[in-house]
């Protein structure tokens, strides 16, 4: 009896070293992992600002928490799960999963290039639909829109991770799961937080108390802060185009051989070869969404149209 209660002690601390010896790759797997969501990162960061944009200064930061709190929950609690049941049941779903939401990312990227050359066509249209809501409703409704934005970006980032961990022992992949998920949305909300505060940071250096040289550089701040917001915007949706583009060509056979074949033909200059992958996919992805907005469109003139029980005849 003795005996065996030593060897299974034995058994225990060789698996312990194992999982310990496994565990030290975590490390490198989530560095790993996070180098290949770069593109919807930067989309997520680029996206989330314009969400407290018009809203109260005082409340920007309680808004960004309550949208990095439901997206850590939804990440940790809902899509790390999800991710390694359906990989461990269905490996073959993780493939068309992606695909579908490298598709809507790129309708999205559409949506926006779209938007960005057509505001003044649309104007009087959304003037006759606007409705008066109090801020309260207002912040409920943009944090609402954001964790729906986020929680695509939030799937297509756990997904990517499954897929960089796939073979792994199944604490390595709980692990370096939970560890991107938590990495992610702290970096992303936390670099979000310092973007929608920086102008009153500037507005504070500018105060008359400081050196003229600090309010030279407070004012600087927030001249810059506009300009940057707009840059930020164009990175977010060429990512989004990018990234999009990407997960859907390598899902298809044909155009995953295409982009190796471009990658390999530059490849003696690294930097021009991720560039004109970069474009290629970019402009694949403009595609890819002018056909599901005219897919879109189509789909919505074929449904009946609800009628409005508010509206009265004139």
């Amino acid at each position: 009896m003795p005996s065996g209660f030593f060897a299974l002690l034995d058994d225990i601390g060789a698996l312990v070293k194992v999982s310990a010896a496994s565990l030290d790759d975590v490390p490198a797997q989530v560095a790993k992992t996070t180098g290949k969501v770069s593109g919807i990162v930067i989309d997520d960061t680029a996206v989330t600002p314009k969400y407290v944009v018009g809203l109260d200064p005082s409340r920007e930061l309680s808004i960004i928490y309550q949208i990095a709190k439901k997206s850590m929950i939804n990440k940790l609690l809902i899509l790390s799960p999800a991710a390694l049941v359906l990989g461990y049941f269905a490996p073959w779903a993780i493939t068309p999963i992606l695909m579908l939401g490298g598709a809507y990312l790129c309708f999205e990227g559409y949506e926006k290039v779209h938007s960005m050359f057509s505001k003044h066509h649309d104007v009087d249209a959304e003037s006759e639909n606007v409705k008066i809501i109090t801020p309260e409703e207002l912040e409920k409704e943009r944090v609402t829109g954001a964790v729906r934005t986020d929680i695509i970006l939030s799937a297509e980032i756990m997904a990517i991770a499954y897929s960089q961990v796939v073979g792994q022992p199944i604490v390595n992949q709980i692990v370096v799961m939970l560890a991107v998920a938590v990495f992610i949305t702290i970096a992303v909300y936390g670099f979000v937080g310092l973007i929608v505060k920086a102008d009153d940071f500037g507005v504070h250096l500018a105060q008359d108390k400081f050196h003229s040289f600090t309010r030279k550089i407070g004012r600087g701040i927030v001249k810059f802060m506009p300009h940057f917001l707009s840059i930020l915007g164009v990175v977010g949706t060429a990512a989004m185009l990018w990234v999009g583009a990407e997960i859907v060509a390598h899902g298809i056979p044909f155009t995953a051989h295409l982009l190796h074949d471009l990658e390999e033909a530059l490849a003696h200059i690294p930097a021009l070869s991720w560039f004109a992958k970069v474009v290629a996919c970019a402009i694949g992805g403009l595609i890819l969404g002018f056909i599901i907005e005219k897919i879109v469109v189509l789909v919505k003139k074929a449904l009946p149209k609800k009628k409005d029980k508010n509206h009265l005849p004139a």
